[in-house]
């Protein structure tokens, strides 16, 4: 898509973090309580990315997940902006930024946080397909 149409196709919002590498506010997203089964998938691309049952708490204000749907759900690449090197998550469908990976999860059986912009997700509750 060109940028006209991703502007057309997400808010504004969703258009600056999935599509330029922005950060939504930390404890704003509509997401980060959320505790239904159900998977969470791009907004931009619906494609599947994680599923409820690898969401915690990591009181870092996004939410955060353990491990992807499936092992082609997202795309890691190197992420040296800000002045640090991390590790930023992107859907593997449509390339929109979702958010970084850190390895400080160790009560988490992967030991990973996937941390994720809200904004960057819907949620199709269990059921609902």
């Amino acid at each position: 898509m060109t940028n006209d149409e991703w502007k057309k196709r997400l808010s504004a919002e969703q258009y600056r973090v999935l599509r330029e590498k922005g950060t939504e506010q930390p404890f704003t997203g509509h997401l980060l309580h959320n505790s239904e089964d159900g998977m969470y998938r791009c907004a931009a691309c619906d494609a599947p990315l994680f599923s409820s049952g690898t969401k915690f708490d990591s009181h870092c204000g996004w939410p955060s997940f353990y491990d992807v749907a499936n092992s082609g759900s997202v795309e890691l690449k190197t992420d040296t902006s800000h002045g640090m090197e991390r590790v930023e998550v992107v859907c593997s469908t449509c390339g929109g930024h979702l958010g970084h990976l850190f390895e400080d999860a160790p009560d988490q059986p992967t030991g990973l946080r996937y941390c994720i912009n809200s904004v960057s997700l819907n949620f199709e509750p269990k059921g609902k397909a």
